[in-house]
């Protein structure tokens, strides 16, 4: 979720220098920021276990604001890229009741009562400091991501410059990387990184999380020796230097320029 300046990690940066911006290949710097991103929630207390998709994400839009196109545009590209990233299938679906995924463009004045519609009640007690928000639920038994929703009020997202980052980072957090943390920089899950698209440190974290050897359900302990192999074999192949040129190939470049 976005949020305004509110510190959510564990540790205070002293200044980004302090995590400048190679430190992201260091094993034991990805393995810190994939444990704090993915097993923890910033609206609870204490470690989850690993949730993310199994089945394909279908995504309805729903548009309540105008420039519905200029929005439906900068959305599917991003999810073009997300899926190329982790190579899970991701579609947009025309029939609402054919989705597990609702995304509704709103305005401010809307925003609880659609939050409640598609997230329930609940989900109002985040908006506090918040500018977007999103949110999924997970099978109790094995904790796969089995629908999701992200509520954009876009002229809230407009006033703060954050349409974009809205956009990126609500779905991102959705995949199963539900936490911001100061532990993660540079990446979108860190609200002191100036950028609005994902960072090579974000691809990676993907990568790992949608690899076959990382199952939903595992708690820490079990989750630590997988990805510290699999963070091994990126560094031998190169994969870590490979994740410069993947973040860098979102189609939201374009819009950028």
């Amino acid at each position: 979720m976005m949020k305004r300046g509110i510190a959510l990690g564990l540790l205070t940066l002293i200044s980004h220098g302090a995590f400048g911006q190679e430190n992201w290949r260091d094993p034991a710097f990805i393995e810190q920021a994939f444990l704090a991103v993915a097993m923890y929630n910033e609206y609870s207390v204490g470690e989850k276990p690993l949730s993310k998709w199994r089945k394909p994400l279908r995504i309805y839009f729903e548009h309540q604001v105008p420039d519905s196109d200029l929005h439906e545009q900068l959305a599917r590209a991003h999810l073009s890229h997300l899926s190329a990233i982790t190579q899970h299938p991701i579609q947009v679906v025309s029939d609402k009741t054919q989705a597990n995924v609702i995304w509704v463009f709103t305005q401010q004045s809307k925003w609880q009562q659609v939050l409640e519609e598609v997230a329930g009640k609940s989900a109002t007690q985040s908006m506090h400091g918040a500018i977007c928000q999103a949110s999924y639920q997970s099978d109790i038994v094995t904790s796969e991501i089995i629908s999701a929703s992200v509520v954009i009020p876009v002229d809230q997202a407009r006033d703060h410059g954050k349409l974009l980052a809205c956009i990126v980072e609500e779905i991102t957090q959705v995949m199963g990387l539900p936490n911001d943390s100061e532990l993660a920089y540079p990446s979108i899950f860190n609200d002191r990184t100036p950028e609005d698209l994902l960072s090579p440190l974000d691809v990676v974290l993907l990568w790992l999380l949608y690899e076959p050897d990382v199952t939903t359900g595992m708690n820490q302990h079990q989750l630590q020796s997988v990805i510290r192999t699999k963070i091994k074999q990126y560094q031998q192949q190169g994969r870590l230097k490979k994740a410069v040129q993947e973040a860098h190939s979102s189609p939201l470049y374009e819009w950028l320029r």
